[in-house]
């Protein structure tokens, strides 16, 4: 996958990480408000995996 889409699936977790996060809170959920942070950790790193491919050019 290229940069583009690793950036955009990384910053799609991370927002339904967020709202999941939210929603747990909210209600006091903790099995959802943990898990939306994980969502969220999982979107990070595939934003930074975006950001080094497109430093590297796609070549990883």
């Amino acid at each position: 996958m290229g940069e583009l889409t690793e950036k955009a699936k990384g910053l799609r977790n991370e927002a339904i990480g967020n709202t999941k996060q939210a929603i747990g809170k909210a209600t006091g959920n903790e099995r959802l408000r943990a898990e939306g942070e994980m969502q969220e950790r999982k979107g990070e790193a595939q934003n930074l995996k975006g950001k080094v491919k497109g430093a590297l050019g796609d070549k990883i």
